[in-house]
């Protein structure tokens, strides 16, 4: 089932759970911006979770589906189309040789997952297939082996199998959620003054059109030390509240450098990056703080059920 990118996106690319134990090396660890959206297109189509995915950015590549097979759709809804007629999220789709899927505009969220029902061919790269820097190209295919050999049939287990109630979860958790942004205090935490925390967990904050995998940077009040000081560069992670020099801050993503020495200011858990990653830019948050004890026994019921 391979594919092939007729016309590239904005910022699209092949991911899977990211490439860890790498970072003491200065290797990245990349993955799926919004792992839970990418989970349910896996579980979705009965896949293994470390299955790799398409990320989809808006404006979004154009698809050809060089074979047939069996696609699954999560995440933002782009409006998705198959030779130009419209097809439902969070439902395993039949698609046929020389099927063309589009994204015509983005209603909800600001990334979508194309998982597919078949084996990636292309080798990994340190236990990983996540592409590191790297952007689809037009004329770029991607070598997917055709799996199941009956997808007749095949689409028929998967609509039996098919979790409603997780389905329901997942969408509501990061779509419909305007809860705060949960974080754990860091290590540069104790040398914010407290006028600054007031504003930090009272005031809201947007993300920057200058968003990208990288990081997130924010647009909302001045976040000021009690007392300039420098950090010794230590490891960060997806996640990481970083406070620049200038008072402004920026969550690092998926893409992320391995070290930083901006003051670390604290920690996104990880049920709510998901949510995070696919809010708009312009759309209004706020943060508040949580527990470590917490962000561990959310996160292993979120992803339990996977």
């Amino acid at each position: 089932m391979s594919i092939k990118i007729l016309h590239k996106g904005l910022a699209d690319s092949i991911q899977d759970n990211g490439r860890y134990g790498f970072q003491h090396l200065g290797i990245q660890p990349n993955g799926c911006m919004d792992l839970l959206s990418a989970s349910l297109a896996n579980s979705i189509l009965q896949n293994d979770i470390h299955t790799p995915v398409i990320e989809l950015h808006f404006p979004s590549s154009q698809i050809q589906f060089l074979e047939g097979g069996i696609i699954c759709i999560t995440g933002a809804n782009f409006v998705p189309v198959l030779n130009e007629k419209s097809i439902a999220l969070y439902k395993p789709i039949l698609v046929k040789k020389n099927d063309v899927l589009s994204m015509l505009q983005p209603l909800e969220g600001s990334i979508a997952y194309v998982g597919i029902k078949a084996v990636y061919d292309s080798p990994k790269w340190l236990n990983s297939h996540s592409f590191n820097a790297a952007k689809l190209k037009t004329e770029d295919v991607l070598p997917f082996s055709m799996y199941p050999s009956d997808p007749i049939i095949a689409m028929q287990t998967l609509n039996e199998k098919l979790n409603h109630a997780l389905i329901e979860q997942v969408h509501n958790n990061i779509f419909s959620n305007t809860n705060p942004i949960r974080i754990l205090p860091g290590p540069a935490w104790q040398d914010v003054n407290e006028n600054a925390l007031y504003e930090l967990f009272n005031t809201p904050f947007t993300i920057s059109a200058q968003r990208n995998r990288m990081g997130y940077p924010l647009t909302g009040p001045k976040v000021n030390l009690n007392i300039p000081n420098a950090y010794l560069s230590s490891a960060v992670t997806r996640g990481t509240l970083q406070l620049l020099p200038n008072g402004d801050l920026i969550v690092l993503m998926a893409d992320h450098q391995t070290i930083g020495g901006y003051a670390n200011l604290g920690q996104i858990i990880l049920v709510d990056l998901p949510r995070f990653a696919q809010m708009k830019t312009g759309i209004s948050f706020k943060f508040s703080v949580a527990n470590l004890e917490t962000a561990q026994t959310l996160f292993r019921t979120m992803y339990a059920t996977f």
